[in-house]
């Protein structure tokens, strides 16, 4: 019997891929960054994306023998890995090996999901017999975030002074690791859960979370690592928790009842179709009008128009997807989709 899902984290998960759409509509359709909000939607989109995989992830009360580990890491193999290496192959066919480094022609969310199961894993085997074992991973998860960000900081300095190591970090996504922090972060929300909802319902830590968000997106980014990783880390954590508990708080919003809560929980189940496909879609070719668009300097002209290119983009996707669904080899080895 299937477990039962729970719709207001499907409609998180439907929103936060809306944002990687609308991101990525900034970047390649309209060649701007800093537009259109995208800088500020940036801050928390993939803190949310990696919390919400992280409490997924963790299933309370699994124990790691080996038999688990073997079952766990072949399972996400096949639904992050050769899937991304499919679509990866047929987005840049000729370039497909130029594009094996750290963000893998767009394709790396996939690949660094993959290493964070791991390094759950492992981090998981490493300090089962510690007392206080959270604990001791969170420490770990930071080491490992924080030495992620200040690599990509200092990386003309480092790669310089690396021979073979430099490629195998590059192929291994390291400077991507920083969002580990978000993913252990979700796991220890499921485990700990009734905490975190009694402490994110007073209202006074909800006023905080936005006003420390806001803060710090206020706050420019410096060439200080150690300032840009507090910067990074603080506001992913206000993000992912002010965007959490919204969802939760109104999840009678997000109901399949709703048309917004049933739309959002559809997308929100085919995440991984939509980020694979939508690179496909991205609609380069009206680079034009989107120059004329940005001639007005009108910032919310900008986000609907952006908005609205992003859902046509995330609609072509969950029709390609529906169509190549019905074919059970494609749907195995496209998407990941289990065998019945």
């Amino acid at each position: 019997m299937a477990k039962e899902r729970i719709q207001y984290i499907d409609a998180m998960r439907g929103l936060t891929m809306i944002l990687v759409v609308y991101s990525h509509v900034c970047i390649f359709c309209f060649k701007e960054y800093f537009m259109a909000y995208n800088d500020i939607l940036f801050l928390l989109r993939l803190p949310c994306f990696f919390m919400i995989s992280g409490w997924l992830f963790n299933k309370i009360g699994r124990i790691w023998d080996s038999s688990t580990v073997r079952q766990v890491v072949s399972n996400k193999f096949m639904v992050q890995i050769i899937p991304t290496v499919i679509f990866l192959a047929l987005h840049e066919r000729s370039n497909f090996f130029h594009q094996l480094g750290a963000f893998k022609g767009g394709y790396w969310f996939t690949f660094g999901l993959f290493v964070f199961f791991v390094l759950y894993i492992l981090s998981s085997l490493a300090f089962r017999q510690c007392k206080y074992k959270d604990g001791w991973m969170l420490l770990a998860t930071l080491v490992i975030s924080m030495a992620a960000y200040w690599y990509d900081m200092n990386y003309s300095m480092v790669s310089s002074q690396l021979g073979w190591e430099r490629e195998i970090l590059g192929f291994l996504g390291f400077v991507t690791w920083r969002y580990y922090l978000f993913f252990f972060l979700g796991t220890l929300i499921k485990k700990y859960f009734d905490q975190f909802q009694c402490l994110t319902n007073r209202h006074m830590i909800q006023i905080a979370v936005v006003g420390v968000f806001c803060l710090m997106a206020a706050f420019p980014v410096t060439n200080d690592w150690l300032w840009a990783y507090t910067r990074f880390a603080i506001s992913g954590i206000c993000g992912m928790v002010m965007v959490f508990t919204f969802f939760r708080k109104f999840s009678s919003w997000f109901t399949k009842e709703k048309p917004l809560g049933r739309g959002l929980q559809y997308i929100g189940t085919r995440t991984l179709d939509i980020y694979l496909l939508h690179f496909f879609f991205l609609p380069e070719s009206i680079l034009y009008y989107n120059r004329q668009i940005l001639a007005y300097h009108n910032t919310l002209m900008e986000v609907g128009v952006v908005l609205i290119e992003a859902l046509l983009v995330v609609g072509a996707c969950l029709v390609t997807s529906y169509i190549l669904r019905f074919c059970p080899f494609l749907a195995r080895y496209l998407f990941g989709v289990k065998d019945k």
